[in-house]
């Protein structure tokens, strides 16, 4: 994943417009702060299938383990459960259409959507874009 130098950016919770436009990439400002999406089976991460944690982008804030992602055929990376008090969520009635976007608690860059057809035990999918995550290897 691109990632550009954040220099002396302010935290998330007061960043401006042109610090997010600074520290993230185009595609990356695109999903995060415009609530765009990226295209289905673009991620690097559909095919992660080490042990760590995914992170927001624009915060660095945990976001789910690896032991709840799988693999859903949606073409973007799919989780059942976040971690904790990680992600919040609102209604989205974009396109015509009602469905529950998912954002970070921390800087509230959005995520993706969750739907209710996901796997046991929570019965949800978290479909996430790829490009509003960092991975981390377990050691």
């Amino acid at each position: 994943m691109a990632e550009r130098d954040a220099g002396t950016i302010s935290p998330p919770e007061t960043r401006s417009d042109a610090e997010w436009r600074q520290m993230l990439t185009p595609e990356q400002y695109h999903v995060l702060r415009e609530h765009g999406t990226e295209r289905p089976g673009s991620s690097c991460f559909n095919a992660e299938k080490r042990a760590g944690t995914y992170s927001c982008v624009g915060c660095g804030a945990p976001l789910f383990e690896t032991g709840t992602k799988y693999e859903s055929g949606s073409g973007w990376p799919s989780f059942f459960d976040p971690l904790e008090g990680a992600v919040e969520t609102t209604v989205d009635r974009s396109h015509g259409m009602t469905r529950t976007e998912v954002h970070c608690a921390r800087c509230q860059g959005h995520l993706g959507h969750v739907f209710n057809d996901g796997p046991a035990p929570t019965g949800l999918r978290y479909c996430m874009n790829g490009v509003s995550l960092n991975f981390e290897p377990a050691d």
